[in-house]
């Protein structure tokens, strides 16, 4: 049923009663800033001051409706309990900048450049000992002294402000957040990493933050947060028997593989019945990589499914370890989260609607070297791709169940109790998520199976699935891995080609020797193709919402109408030649900012260029590579042409979600290295943008801009692309009149759009050299 008022206006609206229309209008709060896009936004965004959260004593946030009257999803539920400075009365919702005090904040191998950033801003006290978290994940393999000495550092310094610390080899850190409890339901927690998505498998929303983030949070126990789009999935029917969480997840990379979700927070949710058929350690693979799938975070419900793991985890913590579970998993905490249950309200708004019935889903897998191409398995099986090398690894998929799901491959084709060995000729890497999960795995038999199998053990950490420490593709290599990411070069060579499959379909290709499940699949009488679409998969209620929308179409038309009326009746041509023109509302520029921002288009033709293609991962944690090697390499893993062609002062084009991919900030300070100051592309991952703003680099989306590039610059007869660029044409922009203005070439046709803006507040950060820099002046003031 629609809310009173929506009736009141779509009638008001089909009979032309401008009156009751002016009068609800009428009704409006003045205080809801103008609507105007900003620099990188894909939606349109309330002007707010971006950065209010760094303000120590910062005046309430803008209040826009009374906290009765609007419906929420849990997403925003979940904001509004962590954001601070909230006027009274404010209800948060989707477009609000909010200053967020996170449950906790976990930084890995990153902790020393984060402390580092802590301390350059002339911080000596983290703000709260017991919101930070410290894991040692990322290159436990390296035992040189300089990786070593960093780690000997991460610890004193957590030692010396009394932080919680888990060492190398302990397991990954987004494992260890869930597993140990820091990551709660219903509670905030960021981490710096990409993959903090994952707390949303058990309720909380997780969500990435980058190092000059961190380092904020660790000063201020806060950080500014822009509450960002919220898609709701529903999930329908139940997963057959031979089908998981991760063929869930990259069935949805790649069927919905338009940026469906880009820079959204997803809510998951389903019937009774559909939800239980999804463990938790199902919902955790789904969540972790909604990252992959462009988005923000990935939640799912507070449901009877977790409550179960969350008692059982209690429950073995009373028996086996009461002490160190005291504060963490509780049956106490447990009933307060169900008496004070978090729920969507009916009603709440949500950017888009999209449904993937379970019970048409076969595995799947996905590649090679992109997550938004997934196959069926079996079409690939009957391709007979060989493998070189299969990989149990990475926080995604590396727990006891997925080990024990491996190892029952091998066990069902054992004869006499002997385990058969992986094929000749392919390695089997594996390392479990956490020491706790190996532990398990150890006391079950199956990592002594897969070892039998002859699978080569690795610490627990993420090694080969970012790219560092043994078992790297080499050129020419097939792999096939049950990580979260296959970029063109995340897992070694450029020249490799790497698929993701769930932990069965892996350990069976390591068995066979080629791309392979193990038979455990049984299809469903009746199906014959995945059932997907937009809406909630119901179609009667997807038939009222498409009525909804249409009544809200007619309701914006008709304000549009009665404004321009307005200005007409007033006698004020201007302002009603102003209504349909584009606005010509001018930008305040800083003192010594530049209005104007111009060079020649340098052209890199690609959508989803990752950060593993602007900066490498084997770089990412030296942390004394110099900005010259910084420079060297930018774009490296795209085109390795891309250092000659480019120079200094260009304006850099790519296409849509620029920068997706991991958190690391050196995307950003390698493009600045390379000394350009511009990156243009249709739309940006939000983490990029997030980057961008804190370490001072411009960005600005101009779609019709690729279009026009690619209209110009096509493919040649066979359908090669030149990676990159020099065309010749020349960009402009105006910062004060957030316009941009393209020159076609020497003589060529010139054309001028609208852009996201820059306000003051962004120039300012910039202007001192990025966010670390700007806290510091703030903290000295």
């Amino acid at each position: 049923m629609f809310a009173p008022v929506r009736r009141s206006l779509a009638l008001a609206a089909s009979r032309g009663g401008r009156q009751v229309l002016l009068s609800a209008r009428s009704q409006r709060p003045l205080s809801i800033p103008r609507v105007r896009t900003a620099a990188y936004s894909t939606t349109p965004r309330l002007r707010q001051e971006a950065f209010h959260s760094q303000l120590e004593n910062a005046a309430p946030l803008p209040s826009a409706k009374s906290a009765t009257q609007t419906p929420q999803t849990l997403t925003e539920k979940i904001v509004q309990r962590y954001s601070v400075g909230l006027a009274p009365g404010k209800t948060v919702k989707s477009g609000d900048y909010v200053t967020l005090a996170p449950h906790h904040c976990m930084t890995h191998d990153n902790s020393w450049p984060v402390a580092m950033k802590f301390m350059s801003i002339g911080a000596s006290k983290i703000h709260d000992n017991r919101q930070v978290v410290m894991t040692l994940d990322h290159d436990v393999q390296n035992k040189s002294e300089a990786n070593l000495k960093k780690y000997r550092q991460i610890e004193e310094f957590a030692g010396k402000h009394g932080v919680d610390f888990y060492p190398a080899g302990r397991g990954i850190g987004h494992q260890i957040m869930v597993e140990e409890g820091y990551a709660w339901p219903g509670t905030v927690t960021v981490a710096s990493d990409s993959h903090s998505n994952m707390y949303g498998g058990v309720g909380c929303l997780g969500t990435p933050m980058v190092r000059t983030d961190a380092a904020s949070i660790w000063a201020t126990g806060r950080t500014w947060w822009q509450i960002p789009p919220i898609a709701k999935v529903t999930l329908t029917g139940i997963l057959p028997p031979g089908v998981t969480g991760k063929d869930v997840i990259v069935a949805l990379c790649g069927l919905f593989n338009n940026d469906d979700v880009l820079n959204h927070a997803i809510e998951f949710t389903g019937s009774e019945e559909t939800m239980r058929s999804l463990s938790i350690d199902d919902r955790l693979a789904i969540a972790n990589m909604t990252t992959e799938w462009g988005a923000l975070s990935g939640l799912f419900p507070i449901d009877s499914v977790l409550q179960q793991w969350l008692r059982a985890k209690a429950t073995t913590a009373a028996m086996f370890n009461p002490e160190a579970a005291k504060g963490k998993f509780t049956h106490e905490k447990i009933d307060d989260l169900i008496n004070n249950q978090l729920r969507a309200d009916p009603g709440a708004t949500y950017a888009k609607s999209l449904y993937l019935n379970l019970s048409t889903l076969s595995p799947f897998v996905a590649g090679p070297n992109s997550v938004k191409v997934a196959t069926p398995l079996k079409d690939l099986e009957a391709q007979d791709i060989k493998l070189n090398k299969a990989y149990l690894v990475s926080c995604t998929n590396s727990r006891a169940s997925d080990i024990a799901a491996a190892a029952n491959v091998f066990r069902e084709v054992a004869k006499d109790g002997v385990i058969p060995k992986v094929a000749e000729g392919v390695k089997f890497y594996i390392a479990a998520a956490s020491t706790l999960e190996q532990a398990a795995a150890e006391e079950a038999g199956d990592w002594q199976v897969l070892l039998a199998a002859g699978a080569e053990p690795l610490p627990s950490g993420c090694g080969p699935c970012i790219g560092l420490g043994t078992g790297l593709l080499e050129p020419g290599e097939v792999g096939i891995s049950a990580s979260n990411r296959n970029f063109k070069g995340r897992m070694g060579s450029t020249d490799a080609k790497a698929y993701l499959a769930s932990p069965e379909v892996v350990a069976a290709s390591a068995l066979k020797g080629k791309i392979a499940g193990p038979g455990w699949y049984q299809k469903p009488e009746g199906v014959e193709k995945v059932i997907i679409g937009e809406g909630n998969g119901d179609v009667v209620q997807d038939k009222a919402m498409s009525i909804e929308e249409a009544l809200d179409k007619l309701i914006a038309q008709a304000d549009s109408m009665i404004a321009s009326a307005e200005k007409e009746f007033s006698g004020d041509e201007a302002a009603a030649a102003e209504s349909t023109a584009e606005d010509e509302t001018l930008t305040e520029i800083l003192p010594g900012f530049p209005e104007k921002i111009e060079g020649e288009i340098v052209f890199c033709d690609a959508d989803n260029i990752n950060t593993d293609g602007i900066y490498p991962g084997k770089y990412t944690y030296q942390d004394n590579v110099t900005t010259e090697k910084m420079a060297e390499v930018c774009m490296e893993n795209y085109d390795k042409e891309f250092g000659q062609v480019a120079k200094e002062g260009d304006i850099l084009v790519s296409g849509f979600n620029f920068g997706c991919g991991s958190s690391r900030e050196q995307a950003a300070t390698a493009i600045l290295a390379k000394k350009i100051p511009l990156v243009v592309s249709g739309s940006f991952g939000n983490i990029f943008s997030r980057n961008s703003i804190n370490n001072a680099l411009m960005g600005v989306e101009v779609p019709r801009l690729v279009q026009r590039l690619r209209e110009t610059f096509k493919a040649d007869g066979e359908g090669n692309k030149v990676l990159t660029r020099r065309t010749g044409w020349k960009l402009v922009w105006d910062v004060r009149r957030s316009k941009v203005t393209v020159t076609e070439g020497e003589g060529g046709q010139q054309w001028s759009q609208k852009v996201g803006e820059l306000p003051p507040n962004v120039q300012e950060i910039i202007a001192r050299g990025g966010l670390e820099k700007w806290v510091k002046s703030q903290i000295e003031a």
